[in-house]
């Protein structure tokens, strides 16, 4: 299922879309602040752990293209981490240095909140942002995430968002 904001696509992955994905998701720059992706095998598997948890809880990261363009700049949106379960629904996301700056995460994000508040059973999402990931504090913020604690062993802030049924 594809799904549209005021400036972007969301859709799942499809296999096709490993080596533009890995090309961001792969670089260790792009992806200082969490796990990098060693090569496009893991990649592949990455992503198939993802759509493993769609089909079983509904939600998934997708893929994020620019509308104009159509080019894929990002991957994000709700999930339940399989790598590291037990937080809940999270927010996640990540984007092409190319896309850094442009509002694309803040508007991810908020498509997020607007999905889980309409479509599902959740009634709180979670988020992690590490501590020197600034344009994520604010981002988070700004979509009416609350900074709650550190966790030492994530060296990552967690947030929390309540959402209610409109």
């Amino acid at each position: 299922m594809t799904h549209q904001t005021a400036r972007l696509t969301l859709r799942p992955p499809r296999l096709a879309d490993t080596a533009k994905l890995f090309a961001f998701l792969g670089d260790a720059a792009a992806m200082r602040y969490t796990t990098v992706q060693k090569s496009v095998r893991d990649c592949r598997r990455y992503l198939a752990a993802h759509e493993r948890q769609r089909r079983r809880i509904g939600c998934a990261p997708w893929v994020v293209s620019e509308k104009g363009s159509g080019a894929i700049i990002g991957f994000g949106g709700l999930y339940d981490d399989p790598f590291d379960p037990g937080w809940g629904v999270e927010v996640g996301y990540f984007f092409a240095p190319s896309a850094w700056g442009n509002g694309f995460a803040t508007e991810l994000t908020q498509a997020c909140v607007d999905f889980a508040r309409e479509n599902t059973r959740w009634t709180v999402l979670t988020a992690f942002a590490h501590p020197q990931n600034v344009g994520s504090h604010k981002v988070l913020l700004k979509a009416g995430f609350r900074q709650e604690r550190f966790v030492p062993e994530m060296e990552r802030y967690l947030y929390r968002r309540e959402l209610r049924k409109t």
